[in-house]
Order: structure tokens, then sequence, then C-alpha cells
């Protein structure tokens, strides 16, 4: 049974209430004053705590999408799927489909109607990383009006750890360009979902590493092309952009600054401006001062010249710890750069807060994009 598996989490629950009735129930017979007892009540209040911490920590993950399965969760990865076809694009780089997933949308069953999933695995001539996408090609992909036209494409991004899953099936992007679509507020996009950690289970910031793994290159060159050569996408900074929450909104604000012959414009939900250090990370930038101002966004605002591209950052007034430099980030915004922002008045560093920005935030996106 996997990590996210609702029979696991039942279990654990059941585990957890079966453990406090035997407790109270054992509690007078383990009151003597014996090693036995004591080792007996000792062994029981850890037992039922630690079923305790299990069944919140299942119905955190659940509910947040940390991890996806119990390897991700030590640190493991599990090999890919196996690939049922392939093709070559002309410069030799190769994008492998792996399969279909479940799409939650009326008509999901019918491309045409309800647009489509593919898992496919990317594999990056230059970086040299191969990583796992989920690309949503919307109804109109299928539709004989639009047969000979290529889309935009937006790249959306999970924070760290997270998985790549919880894109579609938690903040709901696909199901809410689909809305969006109905309402004619939305031009129809692709969208590419995968999380930022594609050197796992490093914590890369989206940098081309020192001697390290060159996550950079893998999104700004290797995904576009990639992704490009196997769909109808163009191939211009203008047909692209780029959106993610928390870890996945620091890369698409970076990214879109640091590169605009890739990406026109770039969205962060609840994104940090600077990348930290941690157990997670590592030594991000081999001891180069000049490479960790660079990649400090407020930094590059203050003494570089501002690229001719999109923005939008949201923030929290109540509950985001990044709502002043949000603010600091708007004003220390310089032409050709543009900037919007969604602040709420209230909202933590979640889900529930990241459904609230996203319909407004693709919306805004769908204007910025060139088909």
């Amino acid at each position: 049974m996997g990590l996210t598996s609702k029979k696991v989490l039942l279990l654990a629950v059941c585990v957890a209430v079966a453990l406090f009735v035997l407790t109270i129930w054992l509690w007078p017979r383990l009151s003597k004053k014996n090693w036995r007892t004591v080792l007996g009540r000792i062994g029981l209040l850890l037992a039922t705590q630690l079923s305790l911490f299990a069944s919140v920590g299942l119905v955190a993950n659940n509910a947040f999408g940390f991890y996806a399965s119990w390897a991700d969760l030590f640190g493991q990865e599990q090999e890919p799927g196996v690939v049922t076809e392939y093709e070559t694009g002309p410069n030799g780089t190769k994008l492998k489909t792996l399969g279909t997933e479940h799409l939650s949308i009326p008509g999901g069953s019918k491309p045409r109607l309800g647009g489509r999933i593919e898992k496919v695995l990317v594999q990056g001539e230059q970086s040299k990383i191969s990583s796992p996408a989920y690309v949503y090609l919307p109804p109109q992909y299928f539709q004989r009006e639009y047969a000979g036209k290529k889309f935009p494409a937006t790249v959306v991004l999970t924070g760290y750890p997270g998985t790549a899953q919880a894109l579609y099936k938690k903040l709901h992007f696909p199901q809410t360009q689909h809305r969006l679509l109905k309402e004619k507020k939305m031009q129809p996009t692709v969208l590419v979902m995968m999380r930022p950690t594609v050197a796992p289970p490093r914590d890369t910031e989206c940098m081309d590493i020192p001697n390290g793994p060159q996550t950079e290159t893998f999104f700004t060159k290797d995904l576009r092309a990639d992704i490009s050569q196997h769909y109808r996408i163009g191939t211009g900074a203008e047909n692209w952009g780029i959106i993610g929450d928390s870890t996945g909104g620091y890369c698409a604000l970076k990214m879109t600054m640091r590169h605009p012959e890739a990406f026109s414009t770039g969205v962060a939900l609840s994104g940090n401006y600077k990348a930290p250090i941690d157990s997670t990370t590592g030594d991000l930038f081999g001891g180069s001062r000049r490479l960790e101002r660079e990649n400090n966004l407020l930094w590059r605002q203050r003494n570089l010249p501002a690229p001719p591209v999109n923005l939008l950052v949201t923030s929290s007034k109540q509950g985001e710890g990044n709502y002043r430099e949000t603010l600091k980030f708007i004003e220390q915004t310089k032409s050709p750069s543009r900037i919007a922002s969604i602040i709420l008045d209230s909202g933590g560093h979640n889900f529930n807060t990241w459904r609230r920005e996203i319909p407004a935030a693709m919306e805004w996106l769908g204007r910025h994009l060139q088909p």
C-alpha cells in the first residue's frame, strides 16, 4: 500500500484508536509497582503516541502532498515507469511517454472535451538530468479547428519536496484552466507540471550548482526544447510562462528574471526572494559570493539591468512570512520589467491559500503569453 493510499491512512487511524482503547482497558492491570508493569505502561504510551503522530502525519501529507511514496519519504527514488513509446526530436533529445493519468474534469475521458494528462520522462541533453513531468493538453489540442496551431505553454512547479501529482490532484491547475476556458477568460495553454526537485533528494533551488546538478539548464533549455519538439508548442520566450508555489515560486521568478530568452512571464505564489542554505540544499554557490548575490532577487533588482518580462507575486498581510519582502520586491521593480500582485488579507503558506490565488494568477498569465 502506497504512502498516500486511503487504506494506509485508515489503518493508521484504526491502530491509533485501538491502542488508545487498549491503554484505557489495561491501565488498571498495569498499576502495580514492579518493573514489568512499568515497562508495560511505557510501551503502551509510546505505541499510542507514535500511532497518533503517524496518523496526523499521514493526514497532513495527503492534504499538502509533501511526499508521494515511501521511497520519497525515506530519500530513495523509485525507477521510472515502463516506457510505452518514445519519439526523437531533430536535435537528438528524447521525450519518453510513460502513460496517461486520470483527470477529474467533466468529459475527462474524452480528450476533445476534457483534455488529457500525459506522464512523460524528460531527458536533458545539456544538463544530463532526467525527470518525470505531467503534461496537460487542453481540449482544444485535440479539436479539428486547432489542428494546425501551436499553443503557449506554462511550466507549473511545486514547492520542496512536493509531488507533481499534487498540482492536479490538490491544486487543480488543469481543472482551473478548463473552467477559465469555458468562461473565455483564458486561452488554451499546455501545462507542464513538475516538482523542482529534479536531482532528488537535494533541493537545488533551480540552480546550476558548481560541480553539481545543472537544474537551471534543465528547466531553461532542455525542458523547453524537449517539450516543444514533442508537442505543438511555440519555441519563443513569448510562448512560455512559469508559475510555482513556495520554492517553485522562487524558481519561477528567478528563471524568468535570469533567462528572459526562455520565459517571458513568471508567477510566484508565496515565493521567497533568495535561496536558503540548509541541510537539504548543501552548498549551492560553491563559495562564490557573486553567484550568491546574483540568485538573490532583491539584490538583482537593485544592481542589475531589469529584463523585459512580466512578473506576478502573491502574499498575505497575515499568515505569510514573505509579505514585507514582497512589498519591497514590488517597489524595486524597474522598467522594462512589469509587475503585478495578489495580496490577500489573510492566508497561510498552504494549499488552501494557493487555491484562492490560482484562478486570478492563471487568467493573468494567460493574457501575457502568445500562441
